[in-house]
Order: structure tokens, then sequence, then C-alpha cells
């Protein structure tokens, strides 16, 4: 489990994509440079919000590379299918049992993805607004919690199909966003909590 509290951003050193079984679907292994030199095999890391296990672990010249294997849903369901060496992404170990829960629940399973259809300047603070897949918008709440590419966001407002939300400057400076334009997609993750509501209440009426 994770919180959304970027602790580090990594870079892609190699990917090699191949088929599945022989089929038209893709699996990835991507290969990260990343600051966790105390990184162990098995440990899940979240990748632009996408929970990974390490399969590998290289000390290198350019630090501590961490291999990750992408299975077929994961291309299917995030940005990770899109990603080319050079990329870089954000980075979050799993939280601990003494850790704080300085974000909100986050499982690094991501449900659909959001596509930036804005961003301005508001004095030091930046305005986001992304588009929301019609299926996901009714877990979405005014001011509640939202993860994109891994990171624990507050929405400001939701009116026809978009959420936007005020990205403060340290958020800015030590993520992807600053990289990103209006048009490309965010891996999106909706509050794990309204789902298990939507399905206990579902189950109540029947």
């Amino acid at each position: 489990m994770f919180t959304g509290i970027i602790t580090a951003t990594g870079r892609v050193t190699k990917t090699e994509t191949a088929r599945a079984d022989g089929s038209h679907t893709l699996e990835r292994t991507l290969t990260l440079a990343t600051p966790y030199a105390d990184a162990v095999l098995g440990e899940s890391i979240a990748v632009n919000g996408v929970c990974l296990t390490v399969v590998q672990k290289v000390d290198s010249s350019r630090g501590t590379e961490l291999c990750f294997f992408v299975s077929s849903e994961t291309c299917d369901r995030s940005n990770l299918g899109s990603l080319s060496e050079g990329d870089e992404v954000n980075l979050e170990r799993a939280l601990r049992a003494t850790d704080r829960l300085s974000g909100h629940i986050v499982q690094g399973h991501v449900d659909g993805l959001a596509r930036v259809t804005r961003i301005e300047r508001q004095n030091e603070s930046v305005l986001l607004g992304v588009s929301i897949p019609a299926v996901l918008q009714k877990y979405l709440v005014e001011k509640g919690s939202i993860t994109l590419d891994g990171i624990s966001l507050t929405i400001n407002a939701l009116a026809e199909g978009e959420a936007v939300l005020t990205i403060i400057p340290h958020t800015w400076n030590h993520t992807t966003l600053k990289t990103k334009k209006v048009g490309r997609d965010l891996n999106l993750e909706v509050d794990v909590i309204a789902k298990h509501v939507e399905k206990l209440t579902n189950a109540y009426h029947r």
C-alpha cells in the first residue's frame, strides 16, 4: 500500500517489449535508474502510481538500476506501456506500518487514464485540468482525493467530466507533472473506499 506522496523520481534506462503468448498483447520489462540503493528483490515500488515488483537490481554508473516486469493488463490500463528510454517517472516505496499517512490510501492499482486538458499558472501554483473517463466519474467528489501518476491530490472542482486541481510549487517541482503537456495521459486511481461503498450499497439494495 502507498500514500501518494512521491519520494523520488527515476529515469527509464532500458525497455524490452514482447508479445504475450504470441498474441497481440504486449508485456514489458522496464529498467529504471533510482536513488533506492537499499531496495531488495521482491519489494513493491509504485512507478507512476503503478505497484510493481523489483525483479532485478544492478548497481551501475547511473546509480541503482531496478528492473520491473509490466504485465499486459498493466500496459493496457496505464501509461507504462508507452514509456521510452530517458523518460522520467514518479517513485514511491511501500508504506511501513509505522509511517505517517500523509496522502491517502493508494493501492497502486490503476483504474484508467486521465488526459490533461489544461495547465494554467496561478501565481506560484498551477491549475491542472484532467478529463475523467465516464465510468469513473461517479467515484470523484469535490474536495475528495484522487491519484494521478502516483501523486495524491485534492479535487478542487468537477464539471462536465473534468476534474480541476491546484498543484502547489513543491509538488510541481518534485514530480513529473512539470514535464506534462495538454493531451498527455496520466495514470488514474480513484479512492478505493468509494468503490467498496458502492459495492456494499448495491448488495444491500438487491
